[in-house]
């Protein structure tokens, strides 16, 4: 079973003010090699994306602009929220663990992925989740 929990990950910011800033993902930053990533955008308010669990895939979610709620629960039943509001960090979330994101209309997320996507990684029933993941 995995025993890893979902927190957040700041990654370094570079820059001023004046002349704006860039933040950097690299192997000294990240738990796992990134093998895909992907984003979401445009994504209308009162829409809740996620609601599922993966099997082996780790992820960081990031907000690129905009904000995102992004709230987790893992198989013992322990449910967090996390608001990110900022480029310069991101949320870990592990295998294992429900996760659910809502997003303002103008928000970008940018996803690391530890994997391909892979349909059978996916559990997609929350019942199913429980199931596997629960005590």
């Amino acid at each position: 079973m995995n025993f890893k929990q979902p927190h957040i990950i700041t990654f370094p910011k570079y820059g001023e003010g004046a002349i704006g800033y860039i933040s950097v993902a690299d192997n000294n930053t990240l738990p796992f090699k990134v093998e895909r990533v992907f984003w979401t955008y445009y994504t209308p308010e009162s829409i809740v994306r996620g609601r599922h669990a993966h099997f082996k895939t780790e992820q960081i979610l990031i907000a690129a602009s905009g904000r995102i709620i992004v709230t987790t629960e893992n198989g013992a039943g322990q449910i967090e929220t996390f608001i990110l509001d900022s480029p310069e960090k991101g949320v870990y979330i592990p295998p294992s663990v429900w996760h659910t994101m809502q997003y303002t209309h103008s928000s970008i997320q940018v996803v690391l992925a530890s994997t391909n996507f892979d349909e059978k990684d996916y559990i997609r029933e929350y019942e199913m989740f429980k199931k596997t993941w629960g005590q």
